[in-house]
């Protein structure tokens, strides 16, 4: 997984529809930049150094992947999108909108075109006000000071106050408030970690991942696939049972829902696929015997990607266990889910087919991805 940064932006609008402007620029930041996780109350405020209508402003605190530049310039691209035209003088102005970054996690940039923290946010009580709204006790890795004691200190004098209107997180259009535990399930090498990683981040969701890497019969399997099949099902009907028991019995006050990068029935999958007919109809016995009290999902999502596309995220990988898999292996698994789903007339399943989708670094693909699950 590609690792995030929590970073704080400021927003301002004293043009034409400044509360549009702000809400417009939000939208934009969730769809290009990352999610949302905080937006602070709106501020109004006077315009400092020339004279114009009055701010609103407003910060708000994002996770996201791009690095400093790469933010920055995609917040440019938001300021231009928005009708923010380029200063044709050093001085102040009124504007659309203006978007600044604050800070970028707890890192110290000094270069031409960016500095970071932003150099004038001590400075600022407009900056200030709504900053403590969201991160009162973050810590100004160049100051060593918390944005409360910087307000506290700050000699601006100009009035701040905030307006009884509050901006909507876009976040909100992703509803996923029906279910207490979704399933995120596909082939190997189909993204279900992925996804269910990045749904868990974004969405507040307790996650529960499959601890795969730790069975010591998986390599022995895909050298030797006949002598260790049995051996390797038993070994993941006792430890999907264990783990699926513990995650679903073990309550998280502080989560909103679960989301999983399994489910247990996979095993009745793959030991179709690998097991002789005799030991299948004895494993299968089993696997209903241990698995008939467990908690199904409210929804069960199923990633579909075609072999080429999975022998290529299996080899991006690189795990040395998998690289012998073979096309046909992989449609057979395939195969067998889709034989399983169309069995199941009590699950609420969603089949999606992301060949042609990169949600791991695409966000636009990944919001995509969103709105197809959370589609009626």
């Amino acid at each position: 997984m590609i690792s995030t940064k929590s970073v704080y932006i400021a927003l301002g609008s004293n043009k034409g529809n400044k509360l549009q402007y702000l809400q417009s620029a939000v939208d934009a930041i969730f769809k290009t930049v990352g999610a949302v996780k905080k937006i602070s109350k709106v501020y109004e405020t006077p315009a400092l150094g020339f004279d114009g209508d009055d701010f609103y402003n407003t910060c708000i605190k994002v996770e996201t992947e791009l690095k400093p530049k790469k933010l920055l310039k995609t917040l440019k691209d938001i300021e231009k999108v928005l009708g923010r035209s380029n200063k044709k003088t050093d001085k102040y102005e009124s504007r659309e909108i203006d978007l600044d970054i604050l800070f970028y996690g707890d890192e110290m940039i000094e270069e031409k075109a960016l500095v970071i923290p932003h150099p004038e946010l001590y400075k600022r009580k407009f900056v200030l006000k709504p900053l403590q709204d969201i991160a009162k006790d973050f810590q100004h890795p160049e100051l060593n000071k918390s944005v409360e004691d910087l307000l506290v200190e700050c000699n601006d004098k100009s009035e701040i106050e905030p307006i009884n209107i509050w901006l909507k997180n876009p976040k909100k259009d992703y509803n996923f408030s029906d279910y207490n535990f979704i399933a995120i399930e596909g082939n190997i090498g189909a993204g279900k970690t992925s996804l269910a990683t990045k749904i868990s981040q974004d969405f507040n969701a307790k996650l529960i991942l499959e601890r795969f890497a730790d069975n010591p019969f998986l390599p022995k399997f895909y050298k030797e696939p006949e002598r260790y099949a049995f051996t390797l099902e038993m070994s993941f009907l006792a430890d999907r049972y264990q783990q699926i028991s513990d995650d679903l019995s073990q309550l998280d006050l502080f989560k909103d829902f679960m989301v999983s990068d399994y489910d247990v029935h996979k095993s009745l999958v793959f030991s179709k696929v690998t097991l002789p007919e005799d030991e299948f109809r004895l494993y299968r016995k089993l696997f209903y015997q241990v698995y008939k009290d467990i908690a199904r999902p409210d929804l069960y999502v199923y990633l579909y990607q075609n072999t080429e596309r999975l022998q290529a995220n299996i080899k991006k990988r690189g795990r040395k266990y998998e690289k012998e898999i073979q096309d046909e292996y992989l449609e057979k698994i395939n195969s067998g889910y889709l034989e399983f789903l169309k069995s199941q007339t009590d699950l609420n399943i969603k089949i999606i087919d992301v060949s042609e989708r990169d949600f791991v670094k695409n966000r636009e693909d990944y919001l995509w991805l969103l709105n197809e699950i959370g589609s009626q």
